[in-house]
């Protein structure tokens, strides 16, 4: 994985809100969801490490174009789970 740093020259970086062997949970309560930088900046290191990233989300949230051009960039890496 490539390293962009800000325009402080500060490394950027996120963390999963949870994690197990196989898998990296994110979890977003919100009414729609985009590619965000944090989204792909753990798609690509969960893929590295042979997990999974899981979005955990509302039924009612809607992926936008840019989240399903990434799953589809991606095939098997992101996954996405209904909050219960």
């Amino acid at each position: 994985m490539e390293s962009t740093p800000t325009l402080n020259r500060m490394l950027r970086g996120a963390r999963p809100d949870a994690e197990t062997f196989d898998k990296a949970y994110l979890i977003k309560k919100v009414s729609s969801l985009r590619a965000t930088y944090q989204i792909r900046l753990l798609a690509i290191a969960t893929a590295a490490q042979g997990k999974k990233l899981v979005l955990k989300v509302p039924r009612i949230c809607r992926f936008d174009t840019s989240l399903q051009g990434l799953m589809q960039a991606m095939p098997g890496v992101i996954q996405r789970e209904d909050l219960s």
